[in-house]
């Protein structure tokens, strides 16, 4: 009986390939993506106030699939920014991507981080404006900003140049609040939002950015409150790679700074959403930003992705083993 049925599953299946020869000569025509392509993607970062930062940098020189062709820093002093992050390029092997500075402003939040950047030597920095927009005029359509800090050097880029600018292939961004506030992590009914940092710190730069007609993928408070807790620091702590020795000088310095025992990783998903899209789920939006910093949903015309809840297990579960088996890159 198993034969017999075997033997008509055979013959409906050679029928169906010939048949259907056609169909399979046309998927086999589909191009196919290059085997190892990276995506290229620039880094704007306010790197050494809070930790995340430095947790999204690592995973993104970490991760075979991202080409991280340039840092710039943003808000604040951006100078010492760019000392901080060129000394850990260069202390995780990756020395060779150029760091870049951006407009200084003036920034409340403390440099929690300013020793270990104090150690790089300083030096005249690259404008981050400039660099940015050579960089796309190059590859248009191709690079990806992954943006993390508050948005002063998007505004700028939009300033000196939107059209060059709208030739970005997207933007991936850590910012705004939807329906959770700090400190909500999901566990209770939703208090609702309030102005998240990035956003609040240059409301007008951010409402370029809204409306520049750049693809937009936003990640705000409602998916990256991401405690990274004892245990799972012990893990990529106890490893002692460049990368993890970096990172725990640096969460040193920032809890000494703090208090604070437990890093939030905000930043670091948006670079692991760069990566594999499926971490944060987006849904389509229009988003509106009003004068306190609040980034409220209306109707209209979608304008941004937005991930509004994210699993933090699954998160985890690529982020270590990104940071750990691309120590070594």
């Amino acid at each position: 009986m198993k034969r017999v049925h075997a033997g008509r599953w055979l013959v409906l299946a050679g029928l169906a390939l010939i048949c259907c020869g056609g169909c399979w000569r046309e998927m086999l025509a589909q191009p196919q993506p290059p085997v190892g392509e990276k995506q290229k993607v620039i880094f704007d970062t306010d790197i050494g106030d809070d930790i995340d930062d430095a947790f999204a940098l690592a995973l993104a020189v970490a991760s075979p699939k991202l080409e991280v062709i340039g840092v710039t820093t943003a808000w604040g002093d951006t100078d010492l920014r760019a000392r901080l992050a060129e000394r850990f390029l260069k202390t995780t092997g990756h020395g060779d991507i150029p760091v870049a500075a951006g407009p200084k402003t003036h920034a409340a939040a403390i440099f929690s981080q300013a020793r270990w950047a104090q150690a790089e030597p300083a030096k005249a920095w690259t404008d981050a404006t400039d660099f940015t927009l050579d960089a796309i005029r190059h590859n248009p359509g191709e690079i990806t900003l992954i943006a993390v800090a508050p948005f002063s050097n998007v505004g700028a880029l939009i300033d000196r140049d939107a059209a060059t600018f709208r030739k970005l292939k997207h933007i991936v961004l850590m910012g705004g609040s939807i329906r959770r506030r700090y400190g909500d992590l999901g566990y209770f009914p939703d208090r609702g939002p309030e102005p998240e940092y990035n956003v609040m710190m240059d409301v007008a730069s951010s409402r370029k950015l809204f409306a520049s007609g750049v693809p937009i993928y936003m990640m705000p408070l409602d998916s990256t409150q991401l405690k990274l807790d004892e245990v799972m620091r012990s893990t990529v702590f106890s490893q002692s790679t460049p990368a993890t020795d970096a990172l725990l000088s640096l969460y040193e310095e920032w809890r000494a700074s703090t208090g604070n025992p437990t890093p939030t990783l905000f930043d670091a998903m948006a670079v692991a959403a760069a990566i594999d899209p499926s971490l944060c789920p987006t849904t389509p939006m229009r988003i509106e930003i009003d004068d306190k910093g609040f980034t409220r949903p209306v109707a209209g015309e979608p304008n941004a992705n937005v991930c509004l809840a994210s699993d933090s297990d699954r998160f985890f579960h690529f982020y270590i083993p990104a940071i750990l088996n691309g120590a070594g890159r």
